[in-house]
């Protein structure tokens, strides 16, 4: 018999959608994967040697549970950097990737029964981790107003029981960066209504002209000691195999991770640990920029082919490296038409029709979109988005014909 808290939760919805393109891959299909949150890239060369002189060196052995002081300080210079607010190593926690850090977050903020709101489409993660944490998601419409929280309907949800808000900018799935404006208001909130905010910017690094990414805490200094930062270096760096993330706040909040970590990973691996190092003393921003570029022409690439498509509103991709697309119109043609069809079944006719495997919104909350990934090779990302844009626009075609 299982533990109840299994009941829960299930397995992630983008692992769900990955298994399913490679069962087809597996039955002889050809299939374009359109599926994975990561960038086709080779590894960064500061990465490679410092992860290589680190085992030359017989690198082993057990580091502080938070990761090496010295790496600690590096990001705590960079942070300091990027927030224009001094940080210090005690208030830094290298961490196995970023759904470590969340984790680690709800686990030590979070009582049975507190409420954290989540606004939709969210990650699929931040809400199953609230709820292994005892916690519970509240989740806050935001397609509406270009998939960003209004405040008003963000208010409008805080009870007594509300402990934290999740800020996810640029967004996964939806690709929406956060203006100032939003940030200063929800932080403002959050000063005012007491809650912690949990700042998930992994894809930072990949704010898409004219958008910019703005860190919360620079934005709004006053909301620093109930803010939690939560990066990794999967995206900015191609790095998704190698689990290496980081959680910034207050120090309280820090020596209690400490506690937890020691009881659960322990340190992150000590190899990724020193290749990363290694990187961030180089100081070469070169790879950042060469893949920065590779993932903008991708995007630009995506937006041309996705402009032929019939559905409305056509994706934005502000930031990160997804394209999202609503297909509300889509379904709600083909419930007039008396023909009962979801995104479910949309997604699946993507995968045996066109051969381009992709993720349904249900897996984010959200009953009418898909999510594609720009981040695989261009001539693969040509061929699978010109596939899935003739199968949508044969769709609709259908069942306007019809209406």
């Amino acid at each position: 018999m299982l533990a109840q808290r299994t009941r829960l939760f299930k397995s992630s919805g983008t692992a769900a959608a990955r298994t399913a393109a490679q069962a087809a891959v597996a039955s002889g299909d050809e299939i374009i994967d359109l599926t994975a949150g990561e960038i086709w890239s080779d590894l960064a060369p500061s990465v490679r040697e410092g992860a290589i002189a680190a085992i030359d060196r017989n690198e082993n052995r057990y580091t502080d549970t938070l990761g090496l002081i010295e790496l600690r300080h590096a990001l705590a210079r960079k942070i300091s950097s990027e927030t224009a607010q001094p940080w210090s190593a005690d208030e830094i926690a290298v961490t196995s990737g970023a759904k470590q850090a969340l984790f680690n977050a709800a686990m030590v903020l979070l009582n049975p029964g507190d409420e954290v709101l989540i606004p939709t489409p969210y990650w699929t993660t931040f809400p199953a981790q609230v709820v292994v944490a005892g916690g519970k998601p509240v989740f806050i419409e935001t397609r509406q107003n270009n998939f960003v929280p209004r405040l008003a309907d963000l208010a409008v949800l805080v009870t007594p029981k509300t402990r934290a808000i999740v800020v996810n900018t640029p967004n996964n799935p939806t690709g929406a960066v956060y203006d100032r404006d939003s940030l200063a208001g929800i932080a403002q909130l959050a000063i005012e209504r007491d809650l912690w905010i949990i700042y998930d910017e992994c894809y930072g690094a990949f704010a898409h002209a004219p958008h910019a990414h703005h860190p919360i805490v620079s934005v709004m200094p006053r909301a620093r000691d109930r803010t939690l930062i939560v990066n990794s270096f999967s995206k900015s760096l191609a790095l998704t195999g190698w689990r290496i993330g980081y959680l910034a706040g207050p120090n309280t909040v820090i020596s209690a991770v400490k506690a937890l970590q020691s009881h659960t990973t322990s340190n992150p691996n000590v190899i990724a640990q020193h290749a990363l190092l290694h990187h961030l003393q180089c100081g070469d921003p070169s790879f950042e920029v060469q893949l920065h570029r590779r993932v903008a022409n991708a995007r630009e690439l995506g937006l041309s082919i996705l402009s032929a498509l019939k559905l409305e509103p056509q994706p934005s991709a502000q930031g990160g490296f997804y394209f999202y697309l609503d297909c509300s119109e889509l379904l709600r043609s083909a419930k007039v038409n008396s023909r009962d069809l979801n995104v479910d079944d949309v997604v699946s006719t993507l995968l045996t029709d066109a051969g381009v495997a992709t993720v349904s919104g249900t897996a984010f909350g959200d009953p009418a979109g898909i999510r594609l990934s720009y981040g695989i090779d261009l001539e693969l990302l040509d061929r699978g988005l010109r596939r899935l844009t003739a199968t949508l626009n044969e769709l609709t075609f259908c069942f306007a014909r019809r209406l």
